[in-house]
């Protein structure tokens, strides 16, 4: 028709939508903290006791358990409570820890560990002149300082609590009147203790000190050898934790011919 518009038809070829944005993204990631939230728990349920307190423990008060797993200190501290079975590896990890003193190897000789049904023992013996205490002296040397002070710091980190022994030799004490074997043996092991608590260990770590002058002797045969005067420091064993009983629903028992209700 003459003046009529002329009609125009647009044709859109098809294509893909829009960008979708980065929504899969969030959603599997939160599917990947789920799964590892769920192996955590899994995890947990097949530990021992002493774990589980120690990690809700650390979630309560992070500052204040910190400590009991590890994460505030680092080397013997990192094992949980050090029971019969650990002390291998607590000797070994103190004596690394001991070999890293200057002049080590003149005292290597002179410090001995052991592992006895107590405990780890862990004996400081003298010379002939004298090499962690003064000849007939209470106060610890400056070596003697040195090694004592780095127990405590290592020590320290355990939950473990400790003995401390002093020993002599059979040579009678010739230092002041009234003043022998005995009382040289004990106030060296609280010598010991004093500078210990002071460079590390907690104040109710130590459980008992002891002095046994020439009682104990480590050599019976040479009671006047040197290495009889000694200082032990005993990490006592910590039993292990028993795992509570598992709770069992009983099924009430149905009043029956053969369960009567008891009698009042």
């Amino acid at each position: 028709m003459d003046g009529s518009r002329p009609i125009i038809i647009i044709k859109k070829k098809g294509g893909h939508g829009g960008h979708h944005g980065g929504a899969w993204k969030v959603a599997y990631a939160d599917f990947v903290t789920a799964m590892m939230a769920l192996f955590i728990v899994l995890w947990l349920l097949n530990t021992n006791k002493p774990v589980r307190e120690a990690v809700a423990g650390y979630f309560k008060d992070p500052s204040g358990t910190a400590n009991k797993i590890g994460s505030a200190k680092a080397g013997v501290a990192e094992a949980l409570p050090i029971t019969k079975d650990d002390m291998p590896k607590l000797k070994e990890e103190l004596e690394k820890a001991i070999r890293k003193i200057p002049d080590f190897e003149k005292i290597k000789d002179q410090i001995e560990m052991t592992i006895t049904p107590e405990g780890l023992r862990i004996e400081l013996l003298e010379t002939e002149t004298g090499t962690f205490f003064e000849l007939g002296n209470s106060a610890p040397s400056d070596r003697g300082k040195e090694l004592l002070a780095l127990l405590a710091q290592e020590l320290g980190k355990l939950p473990n609590h400790l003995s401390i022994e002093g020993h002599t030799d059979s040579k009678p004490y010739a230092g002041r009147h009234e003043y022998g074997n005995w009382e040289l043996s004990t106030d060296r092991a609280n010598a010991a203790r004093r500078l210990m608590q002071h460079d590390g260990l907690r104040g109710d770590q130590v459980s008992q000190v002891r002095g046994y002058a020439d009682q104990m002797l480590r050599t019976p045969g040479q009671p006047l050898d040197a290495s009889n005067r000694r200082i032990s420091v005993i990490v006592q064993n910590l039993e292990p934790i028993p795992e509570p009983p598992e709770k069992t629903n009983a099924m009430p028992q149905s009043d029956s011919p053969d369960n009567p209700p008891p009698k009042h």
